[in-house]
């Protein structure tokens, strides 16, 4: 048997761990701290999503959440759960549905779509819903590393 190491009690699943219609979900009440933070990382300083007055004469009526902001639930889901440590994101699309406001806890659903076996590609559908309301949608492209054989 395998002596666990830090690397192994760290990682995910493998490519041949995974099977069409697995689930995982993240949720995270966004805060006036997350938005600042996020604003100040990527630079994108819209007024939509930072000044109170401008975001007023819009048609949201408030500020918003950064789509971006609100889908990076799907890099946690993808880093952290499904596939998880081990992976890495290759591509994203995504559709924003309705905005996201200060406050609202979004949760992320991402599900194993499709499985690219000979190019240990791995497609999940993914999801970003305040309550009941559909958000955002997309789909991501995920590179899976396979298990090392222990012969």
């Amino acid at each position: 048997m395998r002596e666990a190491t830090t690397y192994t009690m760290q990682h995910g699943y493998y490519l041949e761990d995974l099977s069409i219609g697995m689930q995982a979900v993240f949720a995270k009440t966004v805060t006036e701290a997350d938005v600042l933070m996020f604003a100040a990382v990527s630079g994108d300083t819209n007024p939509l999503h930072l000044n109170a007055e401008f975001a007023a004469q819009t048609r949201f009526k408030q500020r918003i959440v950064h789509g971006m902001l609100t889908t990076s639930l799907w890099s946690t889901l993808v880093g952290t759960k499904l596939p998880g440590p081990g992976s890495a994101y290759m591509s994203q699309e995504i559709t924003f549905l309705k905005p996201v406001y200060i406050g609202d806890t979004v949760t992320a659903k991402v599900t194993v779509a499709e499985i690219l076996a000979d190019k240990q590609r791995v497609f999940l559908n993914a999801e970003a819903f305040v309550r009941e309301t559909l958000v955002a949608m997309g789909r991501t492209k995920v590179w899976v590393p396979r298990r090392i054989a222990t012969d």
